[in-house]
């Protein structure tokens, strides 16, 4: 038997946001970034939508890219003092993977990351706070998974939560908050987001549900994300985009994701390379890498015209550069004295992570350190 886990509600399609004046709460806590939900007017209308519903509303602001435990602990305190009934986490992966930790942790005051990062040990939450999700990039499908990544600056790496606890109660995916994203973001999110649906359709609990909704989600992006790179006024694409980082959330929500992010959880945190960037480089070889221990890849090559995973996985590479995406690492910026220094360390890591468990593909240490030696150089690997 299997089970298929998303949102209680979920609201979607240009001009979905006005659904929250059917919330039922008191007093909700809206937890945002560095301030791109205050200048678009998002906060505005999801504050006004709130006081149409008779719920008073505060913000926690100043969520930090890759958010940070101390951040993370700062909110809860904020919330305890606040005792809302309602958190609501606006804004782009960051802002909501905070706030869904927050949430923890005003249920939980006395939580500890280091337990949390164990799979499913997050208690039983809802006993104070309901949790509703509003994206305003498209790409990491946060707004319906129960994921919550977090960063501990003094080791340097990504933790990520996993518990369907933190699966939010609503979510509202509304392409009209994206409207404002800057190209590089579009093109990063959008490749997480593919990322996501490869990940999902991969993986080695994979199945029929999770299935459908990561080759709808990859076909998305393929057909979309260049469309709304070059024309980001298009509402319609960009709601296609919307959709297909939640269907993508949905599939990788139930059967979960592989190395892809194991090794991103581990750069992003050692250098700070933007989530989505670091899964485009690193798709096409982990595509080479697995694809000896799985036939799907073909699956995915026939959305694109295509019948091997090897030219599959130069289409990733042909639609990563049509929206200005680097090609390594080392492109990117990262020095090869600091690569070889912390290698190691990050592959290690990467060999933990929980989203390693289920990738199609069993590796060893000295494999992870090859497919990560490879993206930093941009080269093609060979197993």
């Amino acid at each position: 038997m299997a089970q298929f886990i998303v949102p209680k509600t979920m609201h979607h399609g240009l001009g979905s946001l006005e659904k929250l004046t059917e919330l039922k709460g008191s007093k909700a806590v809206i937890v945002i970034g560095g301030g791109s939900v205050k200048r678009n007017g998002s906060l505005a209308q999801v504050q006004k939508y709130l006081s149409d519903a008779s719920i008073e509303s505060v913000v926690f602001s100043d969520v930090e890219a890759d958010p940070s435990i101390e951040t993370v602990i700062e909110g809860a305190k904020f919330m305890q003092t606040e005792k809302p009934d309602v958190i609501i986490g606006l804004g782009g992966c960051s802002a909501i993977d905070a706030a869904k930790a927050m949430w923890i942790y005003y249920e939980y005051p006395d939580s500890k990351l280091e337990e949390l990062v164990e799979l499913f040990a997050v208690k039983p939450l809802r006993n104070k706070a309901i949790f509703v999700a509003i994206p305003s990039t498209s790409g990491t499908g946060t707004e319906i998974t129960g994921l919550s990544v977090i960063t501990d600056r003094e080791k340097g790496t990504k933790y990520p939560i996993v518990s369907y606890e933190l699966t939010p109660d609503v979510a509202i995916i509304d392409a009209t908050l994206s409207a404002s994203m800057p190209k590089h973001i579009t093109a990063n999110t959008g490749l997480d987001a593919l990322s996501h649906g490869v990940e999902a359709y991969v993986s080695n609990i994979s199945e029929r549900y999770s299935d459908s909704l990561a080759k709808g989600a990859i076909d998305l992006v393929f057909k979309n994300l260049p469309t709304v790179f070059e024309n980001p006024d298009n509402l319609e694409v960009r709601q296609a985009m919307h959709d297909a980082s939640c269907m993508a959330g949905m599939a990788f929500n139930n059967v979960w994701l592989g190395i892809i992010h194991s090794i991103s959880h581990q750069i992003g945190g050692t250098f700070a390379i933007p989530h989505g960037c670091a899964n485009a480089i690193l798709m096409p070889n982990v595509i080479r890498f697995n694809s000896k221990s799985t036939d799907k890849y073909t699956d995915l090559a026939a959305l694109v015209g295509k019948s091997t995973a090897e030219e599959f996985a130069q289409e990733v590479s042909n639609l990563r550069a049509s929206v200005g995406v680097v090609a390594s690492f080392k492109e990117y910026g990262i020095s090869a004295k600091d690569w070889d220094a912390k290698l190691d360390l990050m592959a290690a890591n990467a060999m933990k992570d929980p989203c390693t468990l289920f990738n199609p593909r069993k590796l060893e240490l000295h494999e992870m350190k090859a497919i990560m030696q490879a993206c930093y150089d941009g080269v093609a690997i060979e197993f």
